[in-house]
């Protein structure tokens, strides 16, 4: 039976998991008004599929040898925000097919702006850009959504 956590020191009050609606985007080199404030992140996975190895004389199960992780692209979706300078480091890449790879920064914030959990992406490159639609018949917000692929990803604080 494994042993449970320790209680929580007294006066801290009880616990609650954090909320995921307040967070920080940073990109180096990119500053600006509202350039890190994004609606929606999402991406940050890593998943290893195992490599089965079937042995020679053994028909009852085969080996499944762990491969190296596989990492999803880092989707960030906000409002158009015109004049970005995220948006032109992304056109510069996908247009002239010009690479910059940054360290991406995603941090989880409390309610009261302190720091929750920070996620590093190392050598993060735009891979597709996009626009949302545009219709007469609704009242929306016109959205852009960046995606970046990345080498791997590593929780910093």
């Amino acid at each position: 039976m494994p042993i449970p956590p320790p209680p929580p020191p007294p006066g801290s009050g009880p616990w609650y998991p954090p909320v995921g609606f307040y967070f920080r985007v940073m990109v180096p080199g990119v500053t600006g008004t509202n350039e890190g404030n994004f609606q929606e992140v999402s991406g940050l996975t890593a998943t290893i599929t195992p490599l089965e190895v079937k042995e020679g004389g053994e028909n009852r199960f085969s080996h499944r040898l762990p491969q190296p992780p596989k990492y999803g692209n880092l989707v960030l979706k906000r409002g158009m925000l015109t004049g970005s300078t995220l948006i032109r480091w992304a056109q510069t890449a996908i247009n002239q097919f010009t690479f910059t790879p940054v360290a991406v920064v995603v941090s989880l914030m409390n309610a009261n702006r302190g720091l929750v959990a920070s996620w590093q992406f190392v050598n993060a490159y735009p891979v597709a850009l996009k626009v949302s639609e545009f219709k007469a018949q609704e009242n929306s917000i016109a959205l852009e959504t960046l995606e970046l692929c990345y080498d791997y990803f590593q929780q910093i604080s």
